[in-house]
């Protein structure tokens, strides 16, 4: 009767542990599309691993963090900006976005600069024939 009864109990904390797993993830769709900070907590061969307080960590590939032709400056410890993708990939790891994050910032500051009415500066890099 003892095991019944403990059994009983398990299955009780087990539904009370399991709605309370859902609510906490619920919001995690909001994250997708959307800038965060997260911070590099390890550095690999050619990605940084990136802790954003999601359930999983992120991987970002270490050309994101420079300039075509210079070496990444990056390191374990920094708190950096990422754009979320998704929440979790099949892999069960989020997919960050350095890049995307810098045009996300990039795209904020000249939405600022045009309320204000302020002249910003730009690089042509490339042009568009007959569009």
């Amino acid at each position: 009767m003892a095991h019944v009864a403990a059994n009983l109990l398990d299955r009780e904390g087990s539904d009370e542990f399991a709605s309370l797993l859902e609510a906490s993830l619920k919001n995690t769709n909001d994250f997708e599309g959307t800038v965060v900070k997260g911070v590099v907590i390890n550095i690999l061969k050619d990605e940084a691993l990136i802790d954003v307080g999601l359930k999983s960590e992120g991987r970002v590939p270490l050309r994101e963090f420079a300039m075509p032709g210079e070496d990444p400056e990056v390191k374990v410890g920094d708190q950096i900006d990422v754009y979320i993708e998704q929440v979790e990939d099949r892999h069960g790891e989020a997919v960050l976005s350095r890049e995307k994050a810098r045009r996300e910032e990039a795209w904020i500051e000249l939405e600022k600069a045009c309320e204000k009415g302020e002249k910003v500066n730009g690089v042509i890099f490339g042009r568009v024939k007959g569009g």
